[in-house]
């Protein structure tokens, strides 16, 4: 509890000065909102942020699952062949090179709007990451320990669940919280050009200038992002602490 002390002190620093300096008329609130009027916001519309945040939620969660199942399957194929890895990860690369905002009008044409185009937009922004963290974790194996193993002519699978996934274990929670939050990213995209959600609501509130619709909507974006970060730090213990090898990876 004391370690997040600080960032606490100082939240509520920021917030009291926010409101100081809005209510002291320094900054017009339709440039920047006070913090008791986003509340007020939050409060109003209640029913329609939890119908977004919850839609929102949806779609992440989608596109974070697809792009953890499939990016880590695709990343132990790239490490059992490396024909395969050198004929498709350039590929990979290339499209995490391009804005996901360019691509999501393509995604309307290929999908429709709604739900599976933010999906899909947020499991192509999310999934890059897993492929890469994990593919770099199984390849940190050192070469001793990999001749060990070919001395007793363990198989290919063998080798991929004894030896080069427990030293992946660190890469992969890595590549997980940058997924995290990237799928948040990829799904506000998606719901900017396919409409529901936060996205559409931080688009409506755009058009009617309404600044403390969009902080409100930031501020449950934030704690959405927050709920990701803890609930894996949480799921990180529960293994480290029945895993002790996994213990040994990170260090």
């Amino acid at each position: 509890m004391k370690r997040f002390l600080p960032a606490f002190i100082s939240f509520i620093i920021l917030t009291l000065g926010l409101e100081l300096i809005v209510r002291g008329g320094w900054v017009s609130e339709t440039l920047l909102p006070s913090p008791s009027m986003v509340l007020q916001s939050l409060s109003e519309m209640r029913a329609d942020f939890l119908l977004a945040f919850k839609e929102t939620l949806f779609n992440v969660l989608a596109g974070l699952f697809l792009s953890i199942g499939i990016g880590t399957l695709v990343a132990f194929l790239f490490s059992l062949s490396e024909i395969l890895k050198r004929a498709i990860l350039p590929f990979a690369i290339f499209f995490q090179t391009v804005p996901i905002i360019a691509i999501a009008p393509l995604l309307v044409i290929y999908f429709g709007f709604g739900a599976p185009t933010v999906i899909a937009s947020s499991f192509i922004v999310s999934i890059f990451p897993i492929i890469a963290n994990t593919l770099m974790g199984l390849e940190s194996a050192s070469e001793a320990q990999r001749d060990l193993f070919r001395i007793y002519q363990a198989p290919s699978l063998k080798v991929l669940w004894k030896l080069k996934l427990p030293h992946a274990y660190s890469y992969i929670y890595s590549g997980l919280k940058i997924s995290a939050g990237l799928s948040i990213i990829g799904a506000i995209a998606g719901e900017f050009v396919a409409g529901g959600g936060l996205g559409a609501l931080i688009d409506s509130a755009r058009t009617q200038q309404r600044v403390d619709i969009v902080f409100g909507a930031l501020l449950l974006l934030s704690l959405m992002g927050l709920l990701f970060i803890g609930a894996m730090a949480l799921i990180n213990r529960m293994i480290l602490r029945k895993r002790p090898l996994a213990t040994l990876s990170q260090e």
